[in-house]
């Protein structure tokens, strides 16, 4: 998933939802924060581990990276 993409997605879930597409990023990114401030070590090192270009990732970034680790190991055989 591109970019592009994510940003379309989003925009579909706003319009579902009846919100703004900024309400939608916001959220996500409040729960990424979460994530990355949990104090469990393993948890946050995972949150730091996803590739960011600013301090914390961005719910652009997370999709991304997320469904990229999805499909990348939908694709190993088992």
């Amino acid at each position: 998933m591109n970019k592009k993409e994510v940003q379309n997605a989003l925009k579909k879930i706003a319009q579902k939802n009846r919100v703004s597409y900024n309400d939608v990023v916001e959220e996500i990114q409040k729960a990424i924060d979460i994530g990355m401030n949990n104090p469990d070590p393993h948890i946050g090192a995972y949150w730091k581990s996803i590739p960011h270009t600013g301090e914390r990732p961005t719910p652009c970034e997370v999709i991304c990276y997320i469904s990229d680790e999805i499909h990348n190991k939908s694709r190993k055989p088992n």
